[in-house]
């Protein structure tokens, strides 16, 4: 089976902790996927909120997501237990 690419997203290092983010941006496909997936908002949405992505971005984010899921989700989990780490901080 071919490798499946995905034009749109890449991963650096020095760029969100190396999380895969939408090229060319800082928005991390783990937060694509949370305000689709989880919020409830619809592709078309998401690029009237955040005018700098494209409708070709997000579904790539999304697609990514699909072909990646355990990675996104681990990506997600640890996100989420660090900001309540950094709340409790507070």
């Amino acid at each position: 089976m071919p490798k499946i690419t995905h034009p749109h997203i890449t991963s650096d290092p020095g760029i969100c902790g190396g999380s895969a983010v939408i090229g060319g941006t800082r928005f991390p496909v783990r937060s694509v996927v949370a305000y689709v997936l989880h919020h409830g908002l619809t592709p078309e949405e998401l690029v009237v909120r955040f005018p700098h992505l494209t409708l070709a971005q997000v579904h790539d984010a999304l697609a990514y997501y699909y072909d990646n899921r355990e990675e996104v989700e681990q990506e997600i989990t640890e996100n989420t237990e660090r900001q309540v780490r950094e709340r409790r901080a507070f």
